[in-house]
């Protein structure tokens, strides 16, 4: 046995202390200010879930054809959309990719311009670098804690805790995208004048999309993951269908549920990596 130096209940306590300050001061203040995110998260719910089937599955091979530009790809990514509907699991599995898509679209819309930042900065790569470590080594479950105590249960908490766990791959390959970005080609584009700015969004950026887009792939496959997990703090979609399955030792439905999940990820991975390889054969 190892000698206990410090109690663990003396670790624990100021971390549980400084959250439980937090959610008793700040709670309304929090509220308010992710109601307009909980407005978008309905708003999305809305959409997926009432729109017609075929329309649903129509925009997503709009997608397949746009990354792939092959007919036989995208008669695939259909005919696996129409299949979870034919295992009786469209509603949940709308409910599972309206929050998926909510949260991709955020853990992007800050994963781009901070590995921007990162790739710009030394400093800031120095202090980032290990706060990602600790968010993609963290285990997942650990994030619905502290969320559930501050936001509740529901979809905020779960959106936040998402984010949290899916930003870091897209954060981490823009700002490898962008370094990589060979130096002669940086002098070439200043000795024709190129400032800062049209260097970024002419040069680095163009050249560095493979490794974004492989970031966003990634970012949302983890998405999908941590989705599924927060059915555990009241979500619904296809991980509350596996977590009934669980309670009730319904082997059939945890399958079924499990088999929706796949075809998800399949469908979005398989067209994430098409528009990644569109942008390498570009590059």
């Amino acid at each position: 046995m190892f000698p206990e130096f410090i109690a663990p209940r003396a670790l624990r306590a100021p971390i549980d202390d400084f959250v439980g300050n937090i959610v008793s001061n700040y709670s309304e203040l929090l509220r308010a200010l992710t109601q307009p995110l909980l407005d978008v998260l309905i708003w999305m719910d809305q959409i997926v879930r009432y729109s017609p089937w075929w329309a649903v599955v129509l925009v997503v091979m709009g997608l397949a054809w746009l990354a792939s530009r092959r007919i036989g790809f995208t008669f695939f990514i259909g005919v696996m959309l129409c299949l979870i509907g034919f295992i009786g699991l469209w509603d949940a599995a709308m409910q599972t990719l309206s929050l998926m898509i909510v949260a991709v679209f955020i853990s992007v819309g800050i994963g781009i311009p901070m590995g921007i930042l990162m790739a710009s900065f030394k400093w800031l790569r120095t202090i980032m670098l290990p706060i990602l470590d600790v968010m993609q080594t963290m285990p997942s479950f650990v994030y619905l804690i502290p969320v559930v105590m501050l936001f509740n249960l529901g979809k905020i908490a779960a959106i936040i805790a998402t984010i949290i766990y899916a930003v870091p791959p897209v954060i981490r390959l823009t700002d490898l995208g962008i370094r990589l970005v060979d130096s002669e080609v940086l002098e070439a584009s200043r000795a024709f004048g190129a400032n800062r700015a049209k260097q970024l969004f002419g040069v680095q950026l163009p050249l560095a999309m493979p490794n974004i887009m492989a970031g966003v792939n990634q970012t949302t496959m983890m998405a999908l993951a941590m989705v599924v997990i927060a059915s555990m703090i009241g979500v619904k979609g296809l991980g509350y269908e596996v977590l009934q399955g669980i309670n009730r030792l319904q082997v059939g439905r945890g399958v079924l549920a499990g088999l929706g999940i796949v075809i998800i990820a399949i469908v979005f991975d398989r067209i994430t990596q098409e528009f990644g390889r569109r942008q390498q054969k570009g590059a």
